[in-house]
């Protein structure tokens, strides 16, 4: 958090590892067990919240359709924390030193996705295709979510824009179901 501090009162270019190290009362040293990069620890929020809506995921009942778990997966984890602060999320989407750090760090939430849809599923992730399809459409209805809701003429909340967005997909994964035990046959 100190990075993404620093990010927004003096602008990235301005920003040093050591400033942020001292913000966060590490040694540089120990700053760097943690992040390459400024531009990653100050991106690293993107990546957490992204991986609490795999949790959210996961918590959901084994007997929900999986169209209604990813909805409110995705849109209660939003609700749940807050409204957004849009000077935060356009700093890291927006600002050309940080845009391609922070979609590179909000990916890491592919595997862990595709396998907890995978799981609802009763597939494996790694060798089935379907549950790596659904997590893209799904992290790809977010990114797009997110992007509308940065501009300046949406005065909706991010959770709003998102339920939007993840609800359009709602017929990608409608006849897929509810969680099932994975199948003992061989593919």
């Amino acid at each position: 958090m100190a990075a993404l501090r620093l990010a927004l009162e003096r602008g990235i270019t301005n920003v040093r590892v050591s400033d942020i190290a001292a913000a966060a009362g590490v040694s540089p040293r120990t700053y760097n067990n943690y992040f390459s990069n400024r531009e990653q620890a100050v991106c690293a929020l993107g990546a957490r919240r992204a991986l609490r809506i795999v949790s959210a995921l996961r918590d959901r009942p084994a007997s929900e359709p999986l169209a209604e778990a990813l909805v409110h997966a995705m849109v209660d984890h939003n609700d749940a924390q807050g409204e957004a602060d849009k000077d935060v999320f356009r700093l890291m989407a927006c600002d050309e030193t940080l845009r391609g750090e922070f979609f590179k760090a909000t990916t890491v939430v592919h595997r862990p996705l595709a396998d907890a849809i995978g799981a609802r599923l009763g597939m494996d992730a790694g060798t089935d295709l379907l549950p790596n399809v659904v997590a893209s459409a799904y992290e790809a209805a977010a990114r797009a979510a997110l992007l509308f809701w940065l501009r300046p003429a949406c005065t909706q909340t991010l959770a709003a824009v998102m339920r939007d967005a993840v609800t359009a997909l709602a017929p990608l994964t409608a006849g897929l179901g509810h969680a099932r035990p994975p199948s003992s046959e061989a593919t």
